[in-house]
């Protein structure tokens, strides 16, 4: 055993606690022959630990004035000395349980591992190795990745030569097929692809241990996303998930995946979304590309291009304060992330993959075009799987993980009957998944990340411990397969290089809401009558169109869209109207009511279908509206779509009211887009009884308010326009006094012209011409959208400047013939959203043209006109 002498630095205090359960681990040390009974015994001392570190620092605790040391760290070595092990197992017998069942596990599995190994190490030395003998077997490193099968993990095994092997406590069949797989997308792509060599055996195998190398030049690194692109279409092709950063090793220009037990893997479906429905079959599945969580820490791409080294935990993780002293205690704090060998390094610095975009896209249109072009050879060599052994994936590992941890507790290690209890969060009311609980409960108790198994070719689940459960799938993964790689197509593959440029897009980085750049170079301006804003809007709105995603009749969009405004995500579009279907639903109404042409209106009637049941349940449980909050980004926004839309779509004037009485009386923020200002505005713009009442509601709150920060969306401009505005609504001079008070503080920065945080924002708040004039003077904006872009600009200048707003137009228009629509995503990338989207775009394009109500300002609806082509 490792020395505790000093428990003050360092790990130490983990050897401390180990020397304390030092009988239990020399009684499985004797099971072990030498030379590897030592670090097994390290390991499963380390193991040990991890399950009673709770307890042992409860009983620290409450023996600490028995403890006679002078210092505190000596005090805890003190308690580690005399601990009292037949007295802890006594009183608390389920821990007593799990530490002894750990080590029966341990020597089983060590056993297992080694009498495999002396049995295949001549087939090893001879595929694996490649007839190389590395000589003789130094140690065996255990405890990587999850456990499962009763503490069965995967090894790393280290020869006398410095050789490496990996061993794997479950079938590699799978992997082997995806090798031939591989071969085959090599010899139609031209790309070389690198796999681990392997070996398997009956339920476990021996894989090549693939190390981490760094490229050479930049050309290396582009060839090495070439090369991950072409993998991701094979990936999409065959249902291919789970692929994060552990299971993925940059070996130089090579991308080598060194587990694929998730491919074939079934979809459940969403609910009832089909946008849901299409991004969780779309290449973003296999996790290969940013795949990001997001919690108090802020957030984390964990997926096989993410892994960023130095990264907090999104949410914070079990720590110990003032370890190895007698004031030891449970923290929970973020920790950071240590990375992985996924990215490919250049000169010491892991290449950013959005930097090389436009590599990984060659790759996946080289191996996409490759599997259309010869999808029957492909569909015969993913029929050869159809009864290899596939990981269904229930739930996520990390929640798995959690509970393993939290039922360490000491409150649960008294009487079984607690932990049982403390399970039973698992229970979903989810049909399938409330079915597993009792497996994944007995997995548990084993110590184990619960383990569930198909096949390709069926419907069942298997359990850990080999129990059949028929028909649990909605259908077989391999079937869901065949129709994916059979459906492949032009258009389904332009859609997934969608997916990939935005879900690029969307890794971590930090979010400005200041206005870009400006248009680059010349552009021919193009004269802004109505019939060509018309006509831009309409190649704008089929645009969308062309995007949506359909199911009866019901429709939606996949967007690139901010989550409370401070990271960008890949997913349907929620239901509001600034960043939702409401939003997408105002244009396209709008555009249908001046042209006639019905299928912008049907779309929108389809993509509202879901409004009417969500704000009944906003009825029913007013928490979860609260959650949703008012402002234009929340109810206020929906509101506000709904008030125009009534009208335009002849929408039944029930759903409105009832949007009205599910408003948030109360809310934290003040601010336009996402708090009480736009709230105020909303119920204005809605103009009923009820509505107006609210409005008097949200000013009473907004006069007593402070804003923190400046400018339109959530500063002193927006609150202080909102209040003028109820002001001159119903004549109340206190609303008008504290609106100039916020108008008169918020300071404007003269760098930025956007209407959320710049000049445009400040002009449209206080009807100012020379803040007008200031704006009209700045050069036009590459970006185009209403947030921060250039037709928010546009719609600041229109009221005062004219010519000024009629010329930037003119330019707005030549740059989308030109360029195309620039929306305020990262890279520009298309969204059909409204605020910093297409649809935005576009309906600022129909307000230079047409008697649109403005979205910014919140105006309230009025009969459009309707045009004559």
């Amino acid at each position: 055993m490792t020395s505790a002498a000093d428990t003050s630095t360092g790990e130490s205090w983990r050897a401390a606690f180990a020397h304390a359960l030092r009988p239990l681990v020399d009684a499985a040390r004797t099971e072990v022959a030498p030379p590897f009974d030592a670090v097994f015994a390290e390991q499963l001392g380390r193991r040990l630990v991890a399950i009673a570190a709770r307890t042992l620092v409860l009983e620290l605790h409450r023996a600490r004035r028995t403890l006679v040391s002078p210092t505190s760290a000596e005090r805890f070595v003190e308690f580690t000395r005399t601990l009292d092990l037949p007295d802890l197992f006594h009183r608390y017998p389920v821990l007593a349980r799990l530490l002894a069942q750990a080590c029966e596990q341990a020597v089983a599995a060590h056993r297992e591992l080694t009498d495999r190994f002396e049995r295949d190490r001549p087939a090893i030395v001879a595929t694996v190795f490649e007839g190389r003998d590395p000589g003789a077997l130094a140690s065996i490193r255990t405890g990587l990745g999850d456990a499962h099968h009763q503490g069965r993990t995967v090894a790393v095994l280290t020869f006398d030569s410095g050789a490496k092997l990996v061993y794997r406590p479950r079938p590699v069949e799978l992997h082997a097929r995806f090798t031939a797989q591989l071969q085959w997308l090599s010899i139609r792509t031209g790309i070389s692809f690198r796999s681990p060599r392997l070996l398997g055996g009956t339920g476990y195998g021996w894989v090549e241990h693939v190390e981490h190398e760094p490229c050479a030049d930049v050309a290396g690194v582009a060839e090495f996303y070439r090369r991950l692109g072409a993998l991701l279409a094979l990936l999409y092709a065959v249902d291919g998930t789970d692929m994060h950063y552990e299971n993925l090793i940059a070996c130089g220009d090579q991308p080598v995946l060194v587990d694929v037990e998730t491919l074939f893997h079934p979809t459940l479906a969403p609910g009832t979304d089909p946008a849901a429905l299409a991004l969780v079959r779309s290449v973003h599945r296999t996790a290969l590309l940013p795949h990001v969580l997001l919690g108090d820490n802020g957030v984390a791409d964990v997926s096989g291009v993410g892994g960023d080294h130095g990264v907090p935990s999104p949410l914070d993780v079990v720590d110990w304060a003032d370890a190895g002293t007698d004031r030891m205690r449970l923290v929970r704090r973020p920790k950071e992330s240590a990375g992985a060998g996924n990215r490919p390094v250049l000169g010491g610095v892991p290449a950013e993959p959005a930097d090389y975009q436009d590599s990984l896209l060659a790759g996946f249109r080289a191996g996409y075009d490759a599997i259309v072009a010869h999808r029957d050879e492909l569909l015969r060599l993913v029929r050869q799987a159809a009864h290899d052994e596939v990981r269904f994936v229930a739930r996520a590992t990390r929640q798995y993980a959690r509970l393993l941890d939290e039922s360490t507790h000491p409150s649960v290690l008294v009487d079984a009957l607690d932990r049982d209890l403390a399970f039973g969060v698992l229970v979903a009311d989810d049909p399938l998944l409330d079915r597993l609980v009792p497996f994944e409960v007995s997995d548990l108790w084993r110590g184990d990340v619960p383990l569930f198994t198909c096949r390709p070719g069926s419907a069942d689940l298997w359990t850990a411990s080999g129990l059949r459960l028929p028909g649990m799938l909605p259908e077989p993964g391999l079937h869901a397969v065949e129709r994916k790689i059979a459906g492949m197509s032009e258009v389904d593959r332009h859609d997934q290089q969608w997916v990939i440029t935005a879900l690029l897009a969307s890794r971590p980085r930090p979010v400005s809401h200041r206005s870009g750049a400006a248009l680059p170079g010349h552009v021919a301006a193009v004269d802004p009558d109505p019939a060509r804003l018309l006509v831009a809007a309409c190649g704008i709105a089929d645009r969308i169109l062309a995007h949506a995603v359909a199911d009866g009749d019901r429709a939606n969009w996949i967007g690139l869209e901010l989550v409370d405004d401070r990271h960008w995500t890949v997913q349907p579009l929620g239901a509001g109207l600034s960043n939702g279907y409401t939003g997408v639903a105002l244009f396209l109404a709008e555009l249908g009511a001046l042209t006639g042409a019905a299928r912008y209106e049907d779309f929108a009637r389809d993509a509202l279908r879901p409004l009417p049941a969500l704000l009944e349940v906003f009825a029913a449980e007013p928490a979860l509206a609260a959650v949703a909050g008012g402002g234009l980004h929340g109810l206020g926004g929906i509101c506000h779509g709904l008030a125009r839309l009534t009208p335009l779509l002849d929408l039944d004037p029930a759903l409105l009211s009832t949007a009205v009485s599910v408003m948030p009386r109360e809310d934290t923020a003040v601010g336009v887009v996402d708090g009480v200002a736009g709230s105020l505005a909303a119920m204005l713009s809605v103009g009923t009884p009820e509505s107006l009442a609210l409005a008097a509601h949200y000013a009473t709150v907004l006069r007593g308010a402070s804003a923190p920060v400046n400018g339109f969306a959530r500063g002193h401009a927006g609150v202080g326009w909102a209040l003028r505005r109820y002001a001159a609504a119903v004549g109340d001079e206190l609303s008008d006094v504290a609106a100039t008070a916020f108008l008169e503080s918020d300071a404007i920065d003269p760098t930025d012209i956007g209407w959320c945080t710049g000049l445009a924002g400040a002009a449209l708040a206080r009807g100012d011409d020379r803040l007008a004039g200031l704006l009209a003077s700045r050069e036009p904006l590459r970006d185009m959208s209403l947030c921060h872009g250039e037709l928010g600009v546009v719609e600041a200048l229109a009221a005062h400047h004219p010519g000024a707003a009629a010329r930037r137009t003119a330019l707005v228009l030549g740059a989308l013939d030109e360029h195309g629509a620039r929306c305020a995503t990262p890279g520009g990338v298309p969204s059909p959203g409204l605020l910093t989207g297409l649809s935005g775009i576009g309906l600022g394009l129909l307000r230079q043209g047409f008697a649109v109500p403005s979205v910014l300002l919140l105006e309230p609806p009025h009969q459009p006109k309707e045009c004559t082509r």
